[in-house]
C-alpha cells in the first residue's frame, strides 16, 4: 500500500461507486455494539463500584478507533458489527468522511484514556467527554446521523459523496417522510414532556451523587437555589429546636 492510497482510498472499492465506501450498516452495528457495553459498563460502575470493566472499556474504545483510522477491516467492533449484518444489503458510504468521524472519536478517546484508565480522576467535567462519545455513538447507531461526516463537508469545503442517509444528495421528501397537522401536534407534545418530565426531574428529585447534584443545581436559577438553600436551613433549625424541647 503506497502512501496515496493509504490517504485517499480508505475503504473498498465497489463497482458503481466513484469512489472508496465502506458499510454504514457495520458502521452503525459497531455503534450500537460499543453503546451497549458502554451502558452495562455504566450500571456495573454504579452497582457494584468497580472501576476496572471502566478502565478497560475505555482501553478497548481507544485501541479500535486507532485500527478505524488505520483501516476499517481489521476494527473489533467493525468486525462484530459485520458479523451481526452479514445478511443485510450493505448501504455504502463514501470512506473517507467515515474515516474523519472516526479520528474525532479517537480524538475524543485520549483525554478519557489519560483520566480513567492511566489516572483515574473523575470529575464531572470530565465525564461530560464520555457523554459526548456516548452521544455520538448513538445518533450514528440509532438515526444514522455522522457528526463527524458533517464536519467533515464543512471542512473540506467540497461536495461529499454517499453520506449517511443519502443527505449529501439534493432531493425532495418522500410522502411517508412529511408531517400531517396531527402528527405534528403530537410530535411537539411528545417533545415538551420528555423536556419538562426531564426538567421537573432534575429540578425536584433529591440527587444522591455528585452528577445528580450537579445536573440538579445547573437547571436551577440563582433564586431557586438560595430558596433551596434557606428551606434546608430552616428546616435544620426547627428540627434543633424540637430536639432542645
Amino acid at each position: 500500500m503506497n502512501l496515496h492510497s493509504f490517504l485517499w482510498e480508505y475503504g473498498e472499492k465497489v463497482p458503481g461507486y466513484e469512489v472508496t465506501v465502506v458499510n454504514e450498516r457495520e458502521a452503525r452495528a459497531a455503534a450500537g455494539i460499543l453503546g451497549m457495553i458502554g451502558t452495562i459498563i455504566i450500571f456495573v460502575g454504579i452497582g457494584f463500584n468497580h472501576i476496572i470493566a471502566a478502565r478497560v472499556y475505555l482501553a478497548f474504545l481507544w485501541v479500535d478507533f486507532t485500527l478505524r483510522m488505520i483501516s476499517p477491516k481489521y476494527a473489533p467492533s467493525l468486525l462484530l458489527g459485520k458479523f451481526v449484518v452479514q445478511n443485510q444489503k450493505p448501504e455504502y458510504v463514501g470512506g473517507l468522511q467515515k474515516r474523519f468521524a472516526w479520528t474525532i472519536g479517537w480524538l475524543i478517546s485520549l483525554p478519557m484514556v489519560y483520566w480513567f484508565v492511566l489516572n483515574w480522576d473523575i470529575t464531572f467535567y470530565k465525564v461530560l467527554i464520555c457523554v459526548l462519545c456516548a452521544s455520538l455513538m448513538f445518533l450514528e447507531s440509532a438515526f444514522s446521523i455522522c457528526i463527524g461526516c458533517m464536519i467533515y463537508k464543512l471542512i473540506t469545503r467540497k461536495n461529499a459523496q454517499y453520506c449517511p442517509g443519502g443527505i449529501c444528495e439534493i432531493r425532495t421528501k418522500e410522502p411517508i417522510q412529511t408531517f400531517n397537522p396531527i402528527q405534528k401536534v403530537i410530535v411537539a407534545l411528545a417533545m415538551i414532556g420528555l423536556f419538562s418530565g426531564t426538567y421537573l426531574f432534575l429540578a425536584y428529585e433529591q440527587p444522591k451523587t455528585f452528577f445528580g447534584e450537579f445536573l440538579h443545581e445547573a437547571v436551577l436559577t440563582k433564586a431557586q437555589l438560595q430558596k433551596e438553600k434557606d428551606d434546608e436551613f430552616q428546616k435544620e433549625a426547627d428540627k434543633e429546636f424540637n430536639d432542645e424541647n
